[in-house]
């Protein structure tokens, strides 16, 4: 396994960030992170690349230990923090130089060509970094995570800032790279994990409340939802007075209601004699399974 947690925990003072959570990802796995903010993510992460002392228990990397053996796990780790630090007064070929050096890569050209073609960095890398834009940065920082060719790559909020242009070219570059890498990354966009991923692991207040993959995630914890729009205008409690096994999810607008119902046949067959009853007007009427986000509310607000 890349990475294993065993029973970690750390504290701060009275409050527990991470309360003996476990989990191990393996080679080839891209898997995303996910948590409310002050979940446990943040602190998981910094244990594992060495920059904080756990509490309790282990966090391997490649079978080391990361506290007994720091300098080995973290030539063997790419990590790309939230803050992402940079020097912006250095050239980007000049800044992943000096991570090169830092790292001891002999051939410290090819290697630096090499990842500016990866992470997409050419057309920009013969400028200062604080000349780039938020996108190229984070191209900079991914960049200088991967100039050692670390078999294990911690990303936290890659693509935090970024637009949505910028955000799908780093992810089809973290894409690409879970092909040969381990990649554990935290996001709260969670398009990006249904688009990137193919496991998830939920922390909410230091435990861990989810870990399987997407469709097992869903499938497991999904409810049928039925999205209903009338041409009236509706209260959520006359709906729900009137149709007793349905429960609002939420009002889209003043006229479309996401619902919840344990049998959506039988809760549309009901909806449509509503109509005709009461002499309303539907629009469109259709079912489908909770998303991720849904998902992740109903779990971590349990």
């Amino acid at each position: 396994m890349s990475i294993a947690v065993q029973s970690l925990k750390k504290e701060y003072g009275q409050q527990t960030a991470v309360n003996n959570i476990s989990f191990s990802v393996n080679q080839g796995e891209i898997v995303g992170f996910l948590g409310p903010n002050g979940a446990g993510k943040s602190t998981t992460m910094k244990i594992l690349t060495g920059y904080l002392q756990p509490d309790g228990g282990k966090a391997l990397i490649a079978g080391i230990d990361v506290t007994q053996n720091p300098i080995a796990t973290k030539s063997r780790i790419g990590y790309l923090p939230e803050s992402n630090p940079l020097y912006y007064d250095m050239y980007v070929r000049e800044y992943l130089q000096f991570m090169a050096e830092i790292h001891g890569i002999a051939d410290k050209n090819n290697r630096i060509n090499a990842v500016i073609s990866q992470v997409g960095l050419s057309p920009e890398s013969h400028k200062k970094i604080g000349q780039l834009s938020k996108g190229y940065k984070q191209r900079v920082g991914l960049a200088a995570a991967l100039i050692h060719d670390p078999e294990v790559l911690i990303l936290d909020e890659p693509t935090t800032g970024l637009d949505p242009n910028q955000i799908i070219e780093i992810r089809e570059v973290i894409r690409s790279l879970g092909a040969k890498k381990t990649i554990l990354f935290s996001t709260h966009i969670l398009q990006e994990v249904e688009a990137v991923c193919n496991r998830v692991i939920i922390i909410n207040k230091g435990n861990i409340i989810a870990d399987s993959n997407l469709k097992d995630l869903q499938a497991h914890h999904s409810k049928p939802v039925i999205r209903v729009q009338f041409k009236e205008a509706l209260e959520a409690q006359w709906l729900e007075r009137t149709i007793t096994s349905l429960k609002v999810l939420r009002k889209l607008s003043t006229h479309e209601w996401e619902l919840e119902a344990a049998d959506p046949a039988e809760a549309k067959k009901q909806l449509l004699s509503l109509s005709v009853e009461q002499n309303l007007n539907i629009v469109s009427l259709q079912s489908s399974d909770q998303s991720l986000e849904d998902v992740f509310r109903s779990l971590t607000n349990s």
